[in-house]
């Protein structure tokens, strides 16, 4: 069965960085666009960015853009999140998704916790 499984989640000051990984499999992963998301506490799940099948298109939300960075080895069915300059807004559950035409697949989530 399909398996999205994210790492690289913890605790960091404001300003620092963070490195997520969400290994697929179960799935022609280059068959997917993979996507992140986030939820924070009492919030509802909020999407951060998406990388196309081969990486060439990617898009971000403003609250990210200059502060992340989305790739992908499709050799290695794993998308990253590179997240520079932490604010303590940032702190939530990170999801990745591999979409059909709308998120299909989940992973169960990593915590990320950005202290002040």
């Amino acid at each position: 069965q399909v398996q999205l499984v994210e790492s690289g989640g913890g605790l960091v000051q404001a300003g620092g960085s963070l490195r997520l990984s969400c290994a697929a499999s179960g799935l022609t992963f280059s068959n997917y666009r993979m996507g992140w998301f986030r939820q924070a506490p009492g919030k509802e799940r909020e999407f951060v960015a998406t990388i196309s099948l081969g990486g060439g298109t990617i898009n971000y939300a403003d609250s990210v853009k200059g502060r992340f960075t989305i790739s992908r080895d499709n050799a290695r069915n794993t998308v990253y999140l590179q997240m520079n300059n932490l604010k303590p807004e940032d702190t939530a559950v990170y999801f990745c998704a591999a979409y059909s035409i709308t998120p299909r697949y989940w992973g169960q989530g990593t915590q990320v916790t950005v202290s002040s």
